[in-house]
């Protein structure tokens, strides 16, 4: 039932009233954008919505409903309901002039003030359906007000207003008075009316207005930073936004230039095989639960894909820093180095999942293949492959009989086993303690519903890895389970990368390095793609002694992540054990600008300041260290470093304790 059926009834008794302001918003033509583009237009929507969403909430407003394209919100203040709906304009006007006029996402905002009647979380009544109606009558872009929010406003907000008369409208009895604000856009027609308060409320239109453009600066600064505020979603580590400063550039060679740090790097060369990102797919569903579902579709695809050798994949923590954001597929190309994009949306509800998915050539917006899959979700493992093999196919990639072999069986046969899995891996990706503590339990359930499900092993594995490596818990038994739930699950399954990446890094830590970069050179020959192990690789090369090779190894990583920084804290590392000070400086505080408690990057920095002489500094870093692991000391770190030589780890002490730890 809508809210305009329930509200021509009489209210029932215990129903509350009172007096609110009402915002009602929808997008113009929004049926024509999801007919011609129903991915790009979900986008579209879902970073828009994070916009009005932040800005309701700022303006002390509460979201009371939002079905497909519409936004229901009511306001305490009248005046805090229209200086949202200037903002909300605002922010999303610059947004659209980036994009062709026929594809542009246009609110219609239409705001009343009236009796509404309150049930549980839900408002109904003749002032919701009058917003409704000053919404429909406003221009994609605009803003409609009824007579008693102007009468309230006028001499309170210096805004330009235009009397549009007495209007009919639909459902309501008497005519309604209608106002159209404009703003500085909109131009000023000889219709216009200005405030009586303008003249003497000049300074303060004028900090009004200053204002409106920091919230629209902010808001244009949140749908395009690309490689800080989504992935802090899956990752623990707190990011910011602001790009590098000059002061941190890489000196490189144009082969380099996934490693430029300024704001705006020129594109990325494409590499001599065929280049592709995935990027998060649309969660359609109305429950934001669901999210993991279609994260985890992302991420099986990836992976899929990353692990043949004839492709270039783009990881999964770059592509997820578009999640929510509507880009245009030209500029991903641009800043990840690719000639593909595949993008898609996925809806699970009561045992059936339609999944979209189109593969476009960024480099010329030419459209390679798309399809619309209606299954039983107990075929999903088999419609991810027939997804994997319509990529190929369109990209004329051949298989080699060992990656043929990959695809021809199911992880596992228990769905609810399968449900658990990708819940627990969200929950992994966020390396909080809390997390890996949810995931663990998710994992052990799914292998308690299928104790021969390879990857679960891995996961659990994983997890116990993580709590030993982090030292979150004491108990000595962390690493001796991690390396049996990695050895369970090469035994299960020998083609899965993750066991054998932990077992190789656990190999090294035991300082079994031979052992352990067997295990990971194995990891990278099934899956070529997978910076995340390039990183492990790079890390066991310096463990003994080879920090040139790691440097190449490392800046594989960073082409493969480009949007992922921690990336460069390896690149600092190595760069650091070469002895190359001046780009391991630039490497490691171009971690520190996207995250200062980065606790590692620091300790890289106070050792090359303590050899390069430079005390003052070398203790200004120690000291950040110890603020953000108070528990650091330079023996418990001897007793746990895996370098092979014991004059390097003799080394790097000293350096530490010039910084000032003991």
């Amino acid at each position: 039932m809508s809210n305009e059926e329930k509200s021509t009834r009489t209210a029932p008794s215990g129903v509350r009233r009172k007096l609110a302001a009402i915002l009602a918003a929808d997008v113009k033509g929004y049926s024509r954008l999801m007919g011609e583009d129903e991915v790009a237009t979900l986008r579209m929507l879902t970073a828009s919505r994070q916009v009005t969403d932040t800005l309701i909430q700022q303006h002390q407003g509460r979201v009371v409903g939002s079905a497909g394209d519409s936004v229901l919100a009511e306001f305490a203040s009248v005046v805090d309901a229209v200086q949202c709906a200037v903002e909300i304009q605002h922010a999303l006007r610059s947004k659209n002039t980036e994009l062709p006029e026929h594809r542009r996402m246009e609110f219609r905002i239409g705001i009343n003030l009236g009796d509404v009647m309150v049930e549980g979380e839900q408002i109904y009544g003749d002032g919701v359906n009058i917003a409704a109606r000053l919404e429909a009558l406003a221009e994609g872009g605009g803003i409609c007000v009824s007579r008693v929010v102007y009468e309230q406003v006028k001499n309170k907000l210096a805004l330009r207003y235009e009397d549009l008369g007495e209007q009919q409208v639909k459902n309501i009895a008497e005519p309604v008075r209608v106002w159209r604000i404009r703003t500085e856009e909109s131009g000023s027609p000889a219709s216009e009316v200005r405030s009586p308060a303008s003249e003497v409320q000049g300074s303060t239109f004028k900090v009004q207005r200053s204002k409106l453009r920091r919230v629209g600066i902010a808001h244009r600064s949140l749908l395009l930073t690309t490689g800080t505020i989504v992935a802090v979603r899956y990752l623990s580590f707190p990011a910011r936004t602001q790009p590098p400063t000059p002061s941190t550039q890489l000196v490189l060679s144009p082969q380099d230039s996934a490693l430029r740090t300024e704001a705006a790097p020129a594109a990325l060369p494409l590499p001599d095989k065929p280049s592709i990102v995935v990027l998060p797919f649309v969660n359609m569903s109305n429950d934001p639960e669901q999210e993991y579902f279609s994260d985890g579709l992302t991420e099986v695809l990836t992976g899929d894909l990353s692990k043949l050798s004839s492709l270039f994949v783009i990881a999964r923590n770059s592509a997820f820093t578009y999640k929510g954001k509507a880009v245009k597929v030209q500029e991903v190309s641009k800043e990840l180095g690719v000639q593909y994009v595949l993008e898609g949306s996925v809806l699970k509800a009561e045992g059936q999942v339609r999944i979209t998915a189109q593969l476009i050539d960024a480099t010329t917006g030419y459209h390679l293949w798309s399809e619309r899959y209606e299954r039983p979700l107990k075929d999903i493992f088999a419609l991810q492959d027939e997804i994997v093999q319509k990529i190929l196919t369109a990209l004329k990639v051949k298989l080699t009989q060992e990656e043929q072999a990959r695809f021809k069986t199911a992880p596992t046969n228990n769905l609810e086993a399968y449900d658990y899995y990708l819940r627990g891996w969200k929950l992994q990706w966020r390396l909080t303690k809390e997390t890996n503590a949810q995931a663990r339990q998710l994992f052990e359930k799914a292998l308690e519903l299928d104790p021969g499900y390879a990857t679960a092993h891995a996961g659990l594995s994983f997890t116990y890895w993580m709590e030993w490596f982090s030292q979150w818990s004491a108990d000595p038994q962390n690493l001796k389970r991690a390396t049996e739930l990695a050895q369970q699950a090469i035994i299960l399954d020998d083609s899965l990368v993750r066991p054998h990446a932990i077992l190789g890094v656990i190999k090294v830590w035991q300082k079994q390095y031979e052992q352990g970069i067997a295990e990971i050179e194995r990891a990278i020959a099934l899956d070529p793609n997978d910076a995340n192990v390039y990183d492990s690789l790079a890390s066991a090369l310096i463990s003994v002694g080879q920090p040139e090779k790691a440097i190449e190894v490392a800046k594989k990583a960073v082409r493969l992540d480009p949007h992922q920084y921690q990336h460069f804290n390896i690149l600092g590392q190595a760069y650091l054990n070469a002895g190359q000070y001046e780009e391991a400086i630039a490497a490691l505080t171009r971690v520190l600008t996207y995250n200062p408690d980065y606790w590692f990057a620091h300790w890289g920095v106070a050792v090359v300041y303590s050899e390069l002489g430079r005390a003052e500094e070398a203790r200004k870093e120690g000291a950040e260290m110890l603020r953000i692991m108070p528990q650091f000391t330079v023996e418990g770190w001897k007793q746990r470093s895996p370098m092979k030589d014991p004059a390097a780890t003799e080394r790097f002490a000293a350096a530490l304790r010039k910084a000032g730890l003991k």
